[in-house]
Formats: C-alpha cells, sequence, structure tokens
C-alpha cells in the first residue's frame, strides 16, 4: 500500500503560498471592480445621482492588475514547477488549506452570486446592467473555483500545456481589460489636461463670484481684474494652473463682461454622459470646447442689487 510521503514546510514555502494566494485575491477582486466599471460606463443608471464612479476605482484596479497579476502569474508558475520537482510538495499542509479556505470563499460567493440573481429576477427587478454584473462573478470566481479544484487533484502537474493555454487565456483577458481602461478614463496625460481644465472653470467661477461682489458694492465693474485683489478677505485673482498667464476679462457693458480661458478638453454636459469621463461633467454654464472659450455675463440687477450704505451723519 502506497502511502503520502510527509514533507516539511519551510519558511520559504509558507510565505510563497501565503504571497500566491494573496495576489490571486487582489487580482480577482481588481478585475471584478473593472468589469463593473466598464458596466456602469455602458449601462449607465439614470436614477443614480452624479458622483466621481470612475476615477479611483479604475485608476486603482488597473495600477494593481499591471504589479499584482504579472505576480501572481510568477508565483503560481514558481510554486507549479515546484510541485513538478518535488512531488510531495503537494502535500504541504500550507498549500491544501489555502485551496480549500479558496474553495470555499469561491463556493460560498457563486452560491450566493445565484440566489441574489434569483431573487431579483422573482422580484420582476432584472436589468442587464445587473445581470452582466452577476455573470462577471460567476465567470472570475467560478474560473477561480474550477482551476483551484483541478489544482487538488493534481490536474495542472500532468497537464503542463492545458495549463500554459489557461494561463495565456486569463493574461489575455487580463490584459484586454487593463487596454479597455484607457478607453474609458483617457491616458494620463488626457487625465491630467482634464483636471486643469476643472481648475480652470473653478477659478472663472470663482473670479465672476467677486466681480458679482465688487459691483453689488461699488456699483460698478472693474476696470480689471487687480481690482479684485483685496487682502482683508484674502482674495487673490487665480491664474491659469498650468501656464501662470492670467485669465482674459473684458467689460462689454455697465452690468456686463467677459471671461476666457484656454482649455484642453471638451467638456461634457449632458447628464446622460456624465458619468464616462472623471472630472469632465462640468455645468452647463461653463460648457466649453477644446482652445480658448469666452464666457459672456450678465448680472442681474434684481437678483444682485447694489448693497445699501449707510451715509456718515453730519453734527
Amino acid at each position: 500500500m502506497e502511502t503520502e510521503k510527509i514533507v516539511k514546510m519551510t519558511p520559504k514555502d509558507f510565505f510563497l503560498h501565503i504571497a500566491a494566494i494573496a495576489t490571486l485575491y487582489i487580482s480577482a477582486i481588481s478585475l471584478l471592480i473593472l468589469w463593473f466599471q466598464y458596466i456602469n460606463v455602458l449601462f449607465p443608471d439614470q436614477l443614480e445621482f452624479y458622483r466621481d464612479p470612475f476615477s479611483g476605482a479604475i485608476r486603482f484596479s488597473i495600477a494593481s492588475l499591471i504589479i499584482i497579476f504579472p505576480l501572481y502569474l510568477f508565483l503560481t508558475r514558481y510554486l507549479n514547477q515546484d510541485v513538478r520537482r518535488n512531488p510531495e510538495k503537494k502535500n504541504l499542509s500550507i498549500r491544501k488549506w489555502l485551496i480549500y479556505i479558496t474553495l470555499f470563499v469561491g463556493g460560498v460567493t457563486v452560491v450566493i452570486d445565484l440566489i441574489v440573481l434569483i431573487n431579483t429576477f422573482l422580484g420582476g427587478e432584472l436589468t442587464v446592467r445587473f445581470i452582466l454584473k452577476v455573470l462577471s462573478i460567476l465567470i472570475v470566481i467560478g474560473g477561480g473555483f474550477g482551476y483551484y479544484f483541478y489544482d487538488l487533484k493534481g490536474k495542472w502537474e500532468m497537464e503542463l500545456k492545458l495549463a500554459k493555454i489557461i494561463g495565456w487565456i486569463v493574461s489575455l483577458i487580463v490584459v484586454v481589460s487593463v487596454v479597455g481602461g484607457f478607453f474609458i478614463i483617457g491616458s494620463p496625460q488626457k487625465q491630467r489636461d482634464v483636471r486643469l481644465d476643472h481648475q480652470r472653470v473653478g477659478d472663472l467661477s470663482s473670479i465672476q463670484r467677486q466681480i458679482t461682489n465688487f459691483w453689488q458694492d461699488k456699483k460698478r465693474l472693474p476696470n480689471n481684474l487687480d481690482e479684485l485683489e483685496d487682502p482683508l478677505i484674502g482674495f487673490i485673482v487665480p491664474v491659469d494652473p498650468e501656464t501662470q498667464d492670467a485669465y482674459t476679462y473684458r467689460v462689454t457693458g455697465n452690468i456686463s463682461f467677459e471671461l476666457c480661458a484656454t482649455f484642453k478638453q471638451k467638456s461634457i454636459s449632458d447628464p446622460k454622459v456624465k458619468a464616462r469621463l472623471e472630472f469632465g461633467f462640468t455645468d452647463a454654464n461653463w460648457t466649453h470646447g477644446m482652445g480658448e472659450e469666452c464666457f459672456e455675463r450678465t448680472i442681474d440687477e434684481e437678483r444682485f442689487p447694489p448693497l445699501l450704505r449707510e451715509l456718515p451723519i453730519r453734527r
């Protein structure tokens, strides 16, 4: 009767297996978050209030996959090769414990996913967006469950070619998912341009507010932006965050003026597509294209009447 050979676990074995499982969990979660955000983009929920849904989520998921997923592949390949060289290592307690825990977590997740799907279906609240998210969980978690289920049976030690094919397929899926993120959030340079444009809009809004206050206080428009400088309230006229050039200001009438800035990207003002680009959603009053854009403003004297001042009493 053949008995399994007990092999002593070394600190190296312990930390390699822990690292492999940790990178697996991080990669799976990051991939799911990425897919969920793609689904939110393709099938936006009009009942959702605007929030910055993609900026942190997509960037962090892409960064995690770029760093963690290759590390997971390396560790998994190294451990599989180690088992092929030393077959007795497949009986390491740490290996079996971590695989069984992974199978347990994956199995519970899939069961809960299916329960939620059926419950939602019975409640008549199924949407394409919801179904795609459920399928995403089934694909990612179910795929991981299947891989490690057969790993316990020693399938990948015996079928090296099939293991490599699966590795290439999963890698391709991750690469496509990561590349897809750049079509949504844009390149790093585009993200920088969008943030700078967002700052420009904020600067113009601040200047406009100060001009209105100036008119209410003095009943005239400032001749130039320098007149808005006020050390008492701590207001300093902002300049372009990139070029440090002053924004253009022109008086066009007794109560009308114009503010201009040069933008790098086109803004998004349509609420139906507001969630497609981080920081891209702009109030309709500040909708802008690429290049120099001027905004004409007229002060409403009824909404912003001049401030009444008490005349000093002569004695």
